[in-house]
C-alpha cells in the first residue's frame, strides 16, 4: 500500500499519538552516535582524545544536512522519508554490530556510524518537517516540551538502560559480545518505530514535485537564498551557535569523567552505574524539565523566557564543576547532581528549539530552513566537542570544568541581546 494513501487516512490523529514516538526515533541514533559510542570505545581501550575526536568527526552529517535538505522539499512526502530512514537505520545498526568482532573494527564501525549519521540527519529533516507543517504555533509551543522529553527519553534509554545492559553483559559474556547485543537492540527498536509510523504519522503537508534538473536547481537556490534573506538571520544564527558552545565541550567529557579512575580525577563509576544514574534519575528529571520548560514558554512567551532558559540550560556546567572538585564517593550524591543536571538541560533546551521553529523556520520552506538552523546549531556543538578531549587532557578534569563555566558567558550574552520579530504572520521572512 502506498505510504501517501495510508497517511491521508490518519492525518488527523492527535499529536500525542505521534509526536513522542517521532522524537524518540529522532533521538535514538543521534545519542548512540554522539554519546553511547564514547562509552563503547572507552570499553574497547581507546584514549580520551581519540574518542572525543573520532566520535565528533562522525557527527558531521548533522551539520552538512542543508546540502541535501532542500531535496526533501521536492519529492514524496515528509512521512515517506521518516519511515524509510527509520527502517534503513535499523538495518545499519545491525551491520554495525557485526563489525565489532572484526580485526579492523575501529575503521569499520566508524564507517557504519557515518552511514547511520547521514541516514539519521535525513530522518531529522523530514521529522521536523512533519512537526512544523502539521502543528500550529500554539501547538508547537505546547508540544515542544513533549518533543524534547521523548527525544531525551531516547537519550536516557540509550545512555541509561542500554548502557546498563552493556555494563552487565561486559562482566558476563565479554566486551565485544555485550556491545554487539546493544547495537543490535538499537536496530530492532528503529525497525519497530518505522512500522508504527507507517500507520500513524501524518504526511507533513504536500510536497512540490519537480520534473527537470533545471527546476530542481532553481528550487534549491530559492530555498538557500530565501533563508539568508530573512530578517535578523545573522543575529539568530549567532544565538543558536553560541547557545550550545559550552554544552558541546561538556558532553563528550562527562561520560569519560564518570568512568575515569579516582586517581585520575574521575569518579570511578562502572558502566552499569552510569546506566542507573542516567536511566532512573536522569530520565525522570529530564522529562519533568522538558515538559515544564514547554509550558513555561507557552505561558510567558519565548522572548520573555529566553534568558531564564539559558540559565537553566547551563546548570550542568555548575554541577560538574562541583563533582570535579569534590569527587563524592556517595553514589546517591552523584545521582542527585545528575538529576539537577538533566532537569536544567531539559528545561533550557526548549529555548533554542522553539527559537529555530518560530524565529528562523517560518516561511514557504519551513522544513529546509529548520534543517539549516539545526545544522548550524550542531556546528556550534560539534567544533567545541571535537577539541574537548585535547583541552581536558591538557587541563585535567577540574580545570576543564572551570573553563566550561567561563565558556557559558557568550551564551548568556547571546540570549540577552538576540532580537525577536513578530511571528504571527504565516509567511514571515
Amino acid at each position: 500500500m502506498d505510504i501517501i494513501t495510508t497517511s491521508n487516512k490518519v492525518k488527523k490523529r492527535h499529536p500525542a499519538t505521534w509526536v513522542p514516538t517521532l522524537y524518540f526515533s529522532e533521538g535514538l541514533p543521534f545519542v548512540a552516535t554522539s554519546v553511547v559510542s564514547v562509552l563503547m570505545y572507552k570499553s574497547f581501550g581507546l584514549s580520551d582524545s581519540e574518542i572525543a575526536f573520532f566520535t565528533t568527526l562522525i557527527m558531521w552529517p548533522w551539520t552538512l544536512k542543508p546540502l541535501w535538505g532542500p531535496l526533501l522539499e521536492m519529492f514524496k512526502t515528509k512521512k515517506h522519508f521518516v519511515v524509510i530512514t527509520q527502517f534503513i537505520g535499523g538495518i545499519a545498526f545491525g551491520i554495525l554490530a557485526l563489525t565489532l568482532p572484526l580485526e579492523g573494527f575501529l575503521q569499520y564501525s566508524l564507517v557504519m556510524f557515518v552511514i547511520i549519521a547521514f541516514n539519521s540527519a535525513t530522518h531529522d529533516i523530514a521529522a521536523d518537517g512533519v512537526y512544523i507543517n502539521t502543528l500550529s504555533s500554539k501547538e508547537q509551543a505546547e508540544y515542544v516540551g513533549w518533543q524534547g522529553a521523548f527525544y531525551n527519553v531516547a537519550k536516557v534509554l540509550s545512555q541509561g538502560a542500554l548502557v546498563y545492559v552493556a555494563g552487565k553483559l561486559e562482566l558476563t559474556i565479554g566486551i565485544v559480545e555485550a556491545w554487539m547485543i546493544v547495537m543490535g537492540l538499537f536496530g530492532a527498536i528503529l525497525i519497530l518505530m518505522s512500522l508504527y509510523h507507517f500507520r500513524v504519522l501524518p504526511t507533513g503537508g504536500s510536497t512540490k514535485t519537480v520534473n527537470t534538473i533545471e527546476e530542481a536547481f532553481q528550487t534549491f537556490w530559492q530555498v538557500v537564498k530565501s533563508f539568508f534573506e530573512k530578517k535578523n538571520i545573522y543575529w539568530g544564527l549567532t544565538f543558536i551557535i553560541l547557545f550550545r558552545t559550552a554544552e558541546g565541550q561538556l558532553t563528550k567529557i562527562v561520560p569519560l569523567f564518570l568512568r575515569a579512575a579516582r586517581e585520575d580525577g574521575g569518579l570511578g563509576l562502572l558502566t552499569s552505574d552510569i546506566g542507573i544514574a542516567y536511566g532512573i534519575f536522569g530520565a525522570t528529571t529530564f522529562v519533568l524539565g522538558s515538559i515544564a520548560g514547554g509550558y513555561f514558554v507557552a505561558k510567558r512567551g519565548l522572548q520573555k523566557s529566553i534568558f531564564i532558559l539559558a540559565v537553566f540550560f547551563n546548570l550542568p556546567d555548575l554541577v560538574y564543576t562541583f563533582l570535579g572538585f569534590t569527587t563524592p564517593e556517595s553514589f546517591s550524591t552523584i545521582c542527585v547532581a545528575i538529576s539537577i543536571e538533566w532537569f536544567g538541560y531539559g528545561f533550557g533546551f526548549v529555548g533554542v528549539i522553539l527559537f529555530m521553529m518560530q524565529q528562523i523556520a517560518p516561511g514557504p520552506y519551513k522544513m529546509a530552513h529548520y534543517a539549516f538552523a539545526t545544522a548550524i546549531m550542531n556546528l556550534g556543538f560539534m567544533l567545541p566537542s571535537m577539541i574537548s578531549g585535547f583541552i581536558s587532557d591538557y587541563l585535567g578534569y577540574q580545570n576543564f570544568f572551570v573553563w566550561v563555566m567561563i565558556a557559558t558567558i557568550p551564551s548568556f550574552l547571546a540570549a540577552w541581546f538576540v532580537p525577536f520579530q513578530d511571528t504571527s504572520k504565516s509567511d514571515l521572512q
